[in-house]
Parts: structure tokens; sequence; C-alpha cells
């Protein structure tokens, strides 16, 4: 029996699915299934109830879980250490990002990160904000990227910085000459929201109601970039991330206006399982996007 063997099993456990288990490991669906049906050989018992309704350990695949988990973070931990004594900083960092911290804020930060440990592999997923906490919590990636982190008692929060939220607007409307206005001067405009479920909506949304202020929304949609491509064709305004509109306010398709109001900043974290041993690769990467 391998450590291996013990992982596939426990990121069964924990995602679910034998289609997430096999893409953490980097194997095939038939490989995760093989390495169960040997487990389940060796230690003569049944792992897994086997029903198409719902995922379930029984009690033996819950007490192979359990010692598992102590043993693989046992090895984690040796490992890790091992490679702090020799100075080695290489390996995989899995990150699932939201759309625009993977786009505009990470890229920097990754190649520094890269310049300095060039042996080490970042794969990055661009996701939406629930599906990045999900992708933690069940071990497919390592690290999340998140706007307005939530609290979790199952989730290590890493505050990054604060993100600064402005109007943008197309070059030939009303506003586009000022340089900042108030919150009021979105109220009855033609506005071009995210979806409800997005954190910066709601945060948006929050803002607003607490002023009493009223817009005419008149697009919502999932992503910076589509709201971008809606501005630029003066279907209305928005208020998105400053760090999203660099490229556009240099290339004057769009307008980028401060607006007079505290709340008006994005909370960045990276988050990652409580339960998660960091390596020294994730240390480091981790301490340069907090610097």
């Amino acid at each position: 029996m391998q450590i291996e063997s013990l992982k596939m099993f426990c990121d069964l456990a924990e995602t679910e699915s034998f289609t997430k288990a096999a893409q953490i490991n980097l194997v095939t669906q038939s490989a995760v299934s093989q390495q169960i049906s040997s487990l389940e050989k060796q230690f003569k018992s049944i792992l897994i109830e086997r029903s198409k309704k719902k995922f379930r350990l029984t009690r033996e695949g819950q007490l192979l879980y359990e010692y598992s988990k102590q043993i693989i973070q046992t090895y984690e931990s040796l490992h890790n250490r091992l490679q702090e004594i020799k100075d080695v900083i290489s390996g995989m960092i899995r990150v699932s990002t939201i759309y625009s911290i993977g786009l505009h804020d990470l890229p920097p930060y990754l190649k520094a990160y890269l310049k300095s440990y060039p042996t080490v592999n970042v794969h990055v997923e661009y996701r939406r904000s629930n599906q990045v906490y999900e992708d933690v919590l069940s071990n497919v990636v390592d690290l999340g990227l998140v706007a307005y982190p939530v609290r979790d008692s199952r989730l290590e929060i890493v505050p990054l910085r604060q993100d600064k939220l402005v109007l943008i607007c197309h070059p030939q409307h009303p506003l586009a000459k000022q340089k900042s206005v108030p919150l009021s001067a979105v109220a009855g405009q033609k506005f071009i929201s995210f979806e409800p479920d997005i954190p910066t909506r709601k945060a948006i949304d929050r803002v607003l109601k607490e002023n009493q202020i009223d817009v005419r929304t008149v697009m919502e949609l999932d992503n910076v970039e589509t709201v971008k491509r809606a501005v630029e064709i003066e279907a209305g305004l928005a208020i998105v991330p400053q760090s999203t509109v660099s490229q556009e306010v240099s290339k004057q398709t769009l307008v980028a206006i401060d607006m007079e109001h505290p709340d008006l900043f994005r909370p960045l974290a990276a988050i990652y399982k409580k339960s998660k041993v960091l390596s020294p690769a994730m240390k480091q990467f981790i301490a340069i996007l907090k610097g």
C-alpha cells in the first residue's frame, strides 16, 4: 500500500466525486476506481456504498479516511520540513481564482514568483466566487483568491489588500469630464450590474440602499469583462474595481471616475483549508501575494 493510494481515497471522500479525485491526482477516473478496489481487497472491507443516488462512505471507509488523513498530513509535514532544511522550493501549486483577480491582479505577482522560483509549477483556474470556495474545501486546489472573503470555520483567510471601486462611463457621457463625483451622481442613471450572486454586486447594492439611491439596472452580467464591453457601447454606467480598467482608460475607450464614498473598496483575500499542510512553495507564494 502506498501513500498515493491513501491520498486518492481521501480526495475521493472529500470531493465525493471520482472525476474530481482523478483531476486532483492527475490520473484517469478508472485509475481511481482501481485504487479503491485495491484498498478494499487489502482491508477486506467495503469502503464506499455503491449507490447512484448519493456518495457515501461505509463505517469502515469513514475509519480509513480519518486515519489516512492523519498519515497524509504527517507525511506532507515531513516532506515539507525536509524541503525547508534543504532550502528547496519546488512542486506544484493549484490556484482557483475569480476572473477579475486572475486576469488583472494576479499576473504581476505570478510573474515575480515564477522568476524567483522557476521550478514551481503554478496551475491557475478561473472560476465564479462560489466555485472557488467549493474547490478549496474539496481539495481540488491548494489556494483560492476571492473578493469579500466569507468567514468559514473550515478556512484560513489571508487578507491581501483593498481594491478601489470606481465609476466607469463612455468618454462621451456627461460625467466623463469629472475627476470625482458623489455617489448620488448615479441616481436614476442606466446602470450595468453584476449578477445578483456576485459579492461585488451585493456590496454595491448595500451601499446604494444605505444611501437611498436608486439606479435603472439595464443589464446584469456575470464578469467584469462583459460589464466593460457594455459600458463601451454606451449601454450605461457601472461600478467596477479600478485595477480592471487600467487598459481601457489608457486607450481612452472608458473613463474611470473616483466616487466620494468611504465604503467603495473591495477587500481581496487568499483562502485555504485549515487542515492544509502548507508546502514551502505555498508559503512563499502567499508571502509574495501579501507583499
